[in-house]
């Protein structure tokens, strides 16, 4: 063999040889003879004869469709990501959602609770009726939020807010039996009767304490941990006024309870009196014989102080704040929901419109007469006085 014929060898030859070009390879010229040569000998030497790789298109859509599929992988896998991080946050929503419906209405039933123990004039049987429609409400609580749908990582703590509801309709049935048990009882125990109902009103009070530490601040740790701290684990204050349900105080209610259940006007002494006014933020206290003058602002506000000056526990005394202005007087009120004896407490009155600048005014404050005070003298006082802008 000749090296010329070696060259044509290693000229022929192929990148990736298939059955078609195998076949190409195998077909002769009719009548079976070679292919003549461009110089038209058949004997001539053979054109070197290169072939196009017909093999790289069928690998070049392989790996096309290849990476087509990881891409379509990749997206299903960031859409199942994202369906699940919305479930998620769903779920934890809802749960929150609906404890925190729960947790509103059973301060919305303290709130009732307290006006119920300071309604004026309240018998014993009506406060039975009222008292018994709040458990129930309170127990339909405790039903909801334990038959609530909340994620795993959750439940436990979910349950401490269910504990602290049962804790509400235990303390509220406690209050109840004793009311009823003690309601033929001698005046002479009353001090008795008040520590039975404190002692009962204590779970109330440890119903605010079990909600807050055992299930809103480790819910909301938990929430943090899954990635969805925005949203909030909700409060829900029972008890709003834990003087109210001291024993001093529950002997008072105990005993105005009593006494109504009797008929009758209110016994003892009873009365209210107005102790001082002050005018903040500059913390000037008023006089009824000397003007004072008062810098107005946005933060101008009057600390009214008003004292128990009976022998009885007094409830839902009205304050009203008066200042003149021609023809529409600046008129606000607040209510103090419970008094007991001797004691003083405080109403703010804030967020004044523009008042009288430039001119004599005055600030008139009244404490309206409580059921059996005869003594009012003490209950308002007018203060002359000059709003200023400077």
């Amino acid at each position: 063999m000749s090296s010329h014929d070696d060259d044509d060898d290693i000229l022929d030859f192929d990148f990736f040889e298939d059955d078609a070009t195998r076949e190409t390879q195998g077909t002769e010229p009719p009548g079976g003879g070679s292919r003549p040569s461009d110089g038209g000998g058949g004997g001539g030497p053979r054109r070197p004869q290169l072939r196009a790789p017909h093999g790289l298109a069928p690998i070049l859509r392989l790996i096309g469709f290849v990476a087509f599929a990881i891409l379509i992988v990749v997206l299903l896998i960031v859409w199942g990501q994202g369906c699940s991080s919305d479930h998620k946050r769903n779920s934890y929503s809802s749960a929150m959602t609906g404890i925190g419906t729960i947790g509103s209405n059973s301060a919305k039933i303290g709130s009732d609770l307290a006006t119920l123990l300071t309604t004026p004039g309240l018998k014993q049987a009506d406060l039975e009726t009222r008292l018994g429609g709040l458990i129930q409400q309170q127990q339909q609580g405790v039903d909801e939020a334990s038959k609530l749908h909340v994620p795993g990582p959750i439940r436990e703590t979910i349950q401490h807010s269910v504990e602290a509801l049962q804790l509400r309709v235990g303390g509220m049935q406690g209050l109840l039996d004793t009311f009823t048990a003690t309601k033929t009882d001698d005046p002479k125990n009353a001090t008795t009767a008040g520590d039975k109902l404190a002692a009962q009103a204590r779970r109330l009070e440890a119903s605010d304490v079990v909600w807050q530490f055992l299930f809103q601040a480790p819910a909301q740790a938990t929430l943090n941990d899954q990635g969805v701290g925005d949203i909030a684990a909700p409060p829900s204050i029972f008890v709003a006024n834990p003087d109210l349900y001291s024993a001093r105080s529950m002997t008072a209610i105990w005993q105005r309870v009593h006494g109504a259940s009797t008929g009758g006007t209110p016994s003892g002494v009873h009365g209210t009196g107005l102790e001082k006014v002050i005018v903040q933020p500059a913390g000037t206290q008023l006089s009824p014989t000397t003007e004072t003058t008062i810098k107005a602002s946005t933060d101008l506000a009057f600390d009214v102080y008003v004292k128990n000056t009976g022998q009885n526990q007094e409830v839902s005394i009205l304050v009203t704040l008066t200042i003149p202005k021609g023809t529409t007087p600046i008129v606000k009120t607040q209510t103090i929901d419970l008094l007991d004896i001797g004691q003083v407490k405080t109403v703010t009155f804030k967020n004044f419109p523009s008042p009288p600048f430039g001119e004599k005014s005055s600030v008139q404050v009244s404490v309206k007469p409580v059921p059996g005070e005869t003594y009012t003298k003490n209950n308002s006082a007018e203060y002359p006085v000059i709003f200023s802008l400077q």
